[in-house]
Parts: C-alpha cells; structure tokens; sequence
C-alpha cells in the first residue's frame, strides 16, 4: 500500500493518512511535512493524528472516521490553531488490507480573496481523487491503467486529446499512450521520435519546475516556429501539459489538447495531481516489460530462447521465401570438462557473437545448452548462402567450432516444425563430416 500513498507525495495540498481505529499517523505528504515539521514519515510511528495535526490530548469533536465510507468524500472547512490556517478538508475512506484508512487532503484557502471560488475550483477534487485511487488498486494491468486514466482526464477536461510523452534512448520524444475524442484524428503514429529541439523550451521550463499553458497558439509562431508548426499540424489551438518527474528529472510529459480556454488553470492542476500516478504505472509497465523479455531472453548470450523461438514462429507470417540456419557448437563438453564452465559459458558467447556478426538483423535464439538458431524471413537462397560463409569465415577467425545446418524454403505453406527438422538433420550431417575429418572421438566432447 506505500506504493499507493507516493501519489499523493508531490501534491500541493496537504495528505495524510491515518488509521481511523488506533487514531495512528501512517503518512503525510512533502507538503504536510514541511508544514508540520516532520522530517520523514518515519517519525510518525507512534504518533497520533489528534497530537500532531491538532495538538490535542484527546481525539478531535469532529473527527468522522465512523462516517467515512470508500469512493466517497466528507468535505469540511475548518481553522487549524496550530498553524493559524484555514483549510478545505475532504476526508475519504481506504482500505490497507483489513486496516481502515482516512485519506485527508486539506487545500489551504486562507490567502484566497474569495473562498467561495477556491471551494468552486476544488469541487471535482473527490472524483478525480477517487477515480484515480480506484485505478490504482484495481486496473488489472498498468498499461490500463494510463490508458483508462488518459481518457478519463480527456473527457473530464472536455479536451480532443490526451497523451503521454517519454524520452528514448535517443533523447527523443515518443508520443506512447493517446486518447482521443470521438471524431479526432489520432496523432500517436505520427509523433514518434520526435526531435528533441521541438520541446527543447518545455523541457527548460520543467527543469525550473513549470507546467506549459497555451491559449492560442499563434502568440508562439514568431518565438518557436518549429514547434508552432507541429502544433498547427494537429489542428491543435491551445493545451496543457505537464512534467513528469523521476528521481527529480523530467523524463517526459503528460497532457490534453483543446480545453476550453477557461479552464486551463483548473486543467493544468488536474494534471499535475494526475501526474506522480501516471509516473507510478509507467514504471510499473517498465518492470513488466523487463519481466517479458526475460522470460524470454536467455541470460547467458541475451539470445531468444525456446519460448522466444515459439512465440516468434506461432504467427508466423506468409513470407515468400525464409531461411533456417541451425548450429551445435562443437566441443563444448570437453572444454567444460577440461577447463571449467566458466570457459565453456565464453565459448558459446563467442559462437553467439559469430552467429550475430553473419544474422544480427534477422531472429537470433539459443534454444538448447550448445545449440544456436537463425531464421531468416525474406531471405533470398544465394544471400542466405553468402551469410553462412560469412558466418564460417568469422568462426575460423574467432576459433570458436560449430556444425551448421541450413535450409531456403520458398513455401511459407510448409510446417515450420519440418522445416526445423531438416535444417536439425544437415546440421548432424555437418557434425559427422567434421568428426571424420578432424579424426576426434566424438564422445569425449
């Protein structure tokens, strides 16, 4: 359940959370942190939120920990002694397991002129809240999650997109997730590797801590042309965008095109709430990911397995021509046996590095302890011919020794298994020849 706390750890309002049975703190965001004093949630243990929050002996006469009940919020505003502040407070229940939880959110609306309009501004607050808490606990994947909350802040904004923005290996910009009103045309394809200079002034502003709001884009078509005409391109009028932040580092952005130009203000705080979520399941989808591909990556060579072999193969696509190519390396036996496996695990990382150099563009996978595949689709038969030559020519130079067996198929109608079986059956004939020729007893390696 701390996971699900950290939303809350960049707010502006003051959170926290206490059981409602022991009366015990639990957490308290930065911001009630700092307000309080309280340098990190550890030394909330044992401390009682009537004490802290209230400088009370006793629990608050207006505590409503009986009444609380989950997806719904208590909302109140009440005069805290201590700090000589007026809050707006909304009070909902969670549930940690069997623990009882008041989640409490207090907006601080002393210095508001008007405290009517704050209390205006903040009267979706429960929902958003609420909806963002349920899909947390309950969306069944994270990429779900973000996809189910980008069309819920899309529609709730009454905006035409939403989307989120990563940073790749190029220090690009990659538009990953979009919803997108009925009528709209997505834009996902089309923003992919975007040029870093195109948000290079974004960026200078989320690293002074910024959020971006445009109201008419033509107030920036003199000051930054380039990225006035990839706006104008997606028939995009005005926006909201907002950082998203890990370990302190704008690692991409988050918001909505074509909001009611009224509301930009109450869009960009909306987003800003939204934003440490839509961090927390990008990571999350970031670990299953890494999770996938190790269950389908062998660990020594970083090859495909077995598994990664049949996934790759189940859908196989009707391609007019493909090429198996199937290799054992040989000698693997007596080199662990003579020389430990440490040498034998080199040995069959340089025959992977062999098979890379000749097929690295093609399906690469171990799927056995000496036993290394390429498949090779739209491969014609003199080219899979001139890479296995290759492929010999690098193995003499790296002394590493493998029996091949190769196959060019141009009836993509044939069982890949027979397929496999033939290239399997050439690659044995290849091991006998190299047995009889260097005149070594086969079974001693």
């Amino acid at each position: 359940m701390d996971k699900v706390w950290e939303f809350f750890e960049n707010m502006n309002e003051c959170v926290s959370v206490s059981d409602i049975d022991s009366f015990e703190l639990i957490y308290m965001n930065k911001r009630a942190r700092d307000t309080y004093g309280v340098k990190s949630n550890e030394e909330l243990a044992g401390k009682k939120c009537y004490e802290l929050l209230q400088n009370s002996l006793v629990p608050c006469a207006i505590c409503n920990g009986s009444e609380l009940q989950q997806g719904y919020f208590k909302e109140y505003q009440n005069y805290n002694p201590i700090l000589n502040r007026h809050f707006l407070v909304k009070d909902t229940l969670v549930y940690d397991g069997d623990r009882r939880c008041r989640v409490e959110i207090a907006v601080d609306v002393t210095a508001q002129e008007t405290q009517g309009s704050m209390v205006r501004g903040y009267q979706n607050l429960e929902a958003l809240v609420s909806e963002g808490i349920r899909i947390a606990l309950q969306a069944p994947t994270p990429n779900q999650s973000i996809e189910v909350l980008m069309e819920y802040l899309g529609k709730a904004l009454n905006s035409e997109r939403a989307y989120v923005f990563q940073k790749n290996e190029r220090g690009r910009d990659d538009n990953t997730y979009e919803w997108v009103a009925k009528g709209v045309t997505p834009e996902k394809e089309n923003l992919q590797d975007v040029p870093a200079e195109v948000c290079a002034d974004w960026y200078q502003s989320f690293a002074e801590n910024k959020r971006i709001m445009i109201d008419d884009i033509e107030n920036i078509r003199e000051e930054n042309p380039l990225q006035y005409e990839k706006l104008k391109n997606q028939s995009i009028h005005s926006l909201v965008v907002v950082p998203l932040y890990d370990d302190m580092k704008a690692i991409g952005f988050y918001g909505v095109d074509n909001p009611s130009v009224d509301s930009l203000e109450y869009a960009s705080n909306m987003l800003q709430i939204m934003g440490h979520f839509i961090v927390s399941s990008l990571k999350r989808c970031s670990l299953v990911r890494e999770l996938k591909d190790m269950s389908f990556r062998d660990q020594l060579t970083g090859l495909g397995n077995r598994r990664a072999m049949s996934a790759y193969t189940e859908d196989m696509p009707e391609w007019e021509t493909f090429g198996v190519v199937y290799c054992d390396v040989t000698g693997l036996k007596r080199v662990n046996d003579t020389k430990g496996h440490a040498e034998g695990d080199k040995l069959i990382i340089n025959a992977c590095e062999c098979l890379k150099t000749a097929f690295g563009d093609y399906g690469l996978f171990r799927i056995g302890g000496d036993e290394l595949l390429a498949l090779c689709p739209r491969i014609d038969n003199e080219q899979l011919k001139h890479r296995i030559s290759n492929l010999r020519d690098n193995m003499r130079q790296n002394s590493v020794s493998m029996a091949v067996g190769a196959v060019w198929e141009n009836n993509s109608c044939e069982n890949f298994d027979k397929v496999l079986a033939r290239a399997e059956a050439l690659m044995y004939e290849d091991k006998a020849a190299y047995y009889r020729t260097s005149g070594i007893d086969r079974r001693r390696i």
